[in-house]
């Protein structure tokens, strides 16, 4: 009985709970079957979009040029000369040491400390023992006969005599003679470094600007350096070049130029040869082997350069006497003259030889070969600024 009761109170049970969960279905579906909260509505009203603005009107764009139609870079132009240095401004070394002489006279007073004073500058300037005396004996005649009377006449003595001095060796001109069909020929002496390489390539690039054809030979086959060297000058230059194997015969090399010269009417040969010492016989003999040649028809040697370092002094001087005995020099070129305080050496040359300095080396640049000034460089040697 008990058990009958259970079962029915289990069943009731069952039956409210299955009622119950279809009332709350259809209860859903009424209310359109969310069981979450409707959403919020926006809290920022929606942004109206912006008025399109008118287009503006179309611009014309030019057509871009295609590529082959470009102007084409304009050639580099060749590199102008530049002004030539001053004296004043490069030979500061040589003129320190006239310094305190100049100072002394410009004090007025003329007494055995300035006599020695001037002596000493001049010997260490490289003018030479020789020429020293001369200049100085000279200036101590006109002391005693009045023509001097104080400091300031003596410097403008002193100046007056070695301007006279430098004078007196005949035109410092390079001479071109320019025949038609015969080139010109320079020739450049001289032993190992004093820089003949670099004073033709600089003299290749002042007479190309003057309008001159020039053609280069390396006539300097000993040291293979030295063609390459000029190779490059030509390179920069614009110039030709006449070069060989290292070790062949300069004179080959110089008779090749030459003839070269004249088939391409090039108005001017400059023409390089080996370092040498002034006393090896057989090198000595050898360049005037290549003198001769230069000279043979078509060619016409019209300068012969010894080019002389500035900062040997008297060494340089002994050179000179060599080389102008066995190849007739025509010309110093001086080079290194800036900042050294030998540059008297020029005044020694020009007396005791009786050959002009032609050229002088001011610099390192490419326009610092420069023509001799016996005015500038008196002027520059005695400046008390």
């Amino acid at each position: 009985m008990i058990g009958t009761l259970i079962i029915i109170v289990v069943a009731v049970a069952v039956l409210a709970v299955a009622l119950g969960g279809i009332a709350l279905t259809r209860s859903r579906r009424r209310s359109g079957g969310a069981t979450a909260a409707p959403p919020s509505a926006p809290t920022t009203a929606p942004t109206k979009p912006p008025p399109q603005a008118t287009p503006a009107a179309p611009v014309a764009t030019p057509p871009a040029t295609p590529p082959a139609e470009r102007e084409a870079p304009a050639e580099p132009e060749a590199e102008p000369l530049g002004a030539p240095p001053s004296y004043r401004s490069r030979l500061g070394g040589v003129r320190g040491l006239f310094s305190g002489a100049v100072a002394a006279l410009r004090a007025g007073r003329i007494d055995e400390t300035t006599w020695e004073s001037l002596e000493e500058a001049l010997i260490r300037a490289d003018v030479g023992v020789t020429t020293t005396g001369v200049l100085l004996d000279e200036l101590r005649a006109k002391v005693q006969t009045k023509e001097i009377s104080g400091g300031d006449d003596l410097l403008q003595a002193l100046g007056t005599s070695i301007r006279q001095l430098l004078d007196s060796v005949g035109s410092r001109a390079l001479r071109f003679d320019g025949r038609a069909d015969h080139p010109d020929v320079w020739l450049f002496v001289g032993v190992n470094g004093v820089g003949k390489t670099t004073t033709i390539g600089k003299l290749a690039r002042r007479q190309s600007a003057a309008g001159q054809s020039v053609l280069l030979a390396a006539g300097d086959t000993f040291r293979a350096a030295a063609a390459d060297q000029l190779a490059m000058w030509a390179e920069r230059t614009g110039t030709d070049i006449v070069r060989g194997a290292e070790g062949a015969d300069p004179s080959a090399i110089v008779f090749d130029a030459v003839q070269r010269a004249a088939a391409r009417k090039n108005d001017l040969v400059l023409a390089d040869t080996a370092g040498r010492l002034h006393t090896k016989v057989n090198l000595v003999e050898e360049l005037k082997k290549i003198r001769r040649i230069a000279d043979r028809d078509p060619g016409n040697v019209t300068e012969v350069l010894l080019v002389l370092d500035a900062t040997t002094g008297q060494n340089g001087l002994t050179q000179a006497r060599q080389f102008a005995d066995a190849v007739d020099v025509t010309g110093v070129v001086l080079t290194k003259l800036d900042g050294t305080a030998k540059g008297g050496i020029v005044i020694a040359v020009e007396r005791e030889l009786f050959v002009p300095v032609k050229l002088v080396g001011l610099g390192e640049g490419p326009d610092d070969l420069v023509d001799f000034d016996s005015e500038a460089f008196v002027d520059a040697l005695l400046a008390v600024d």
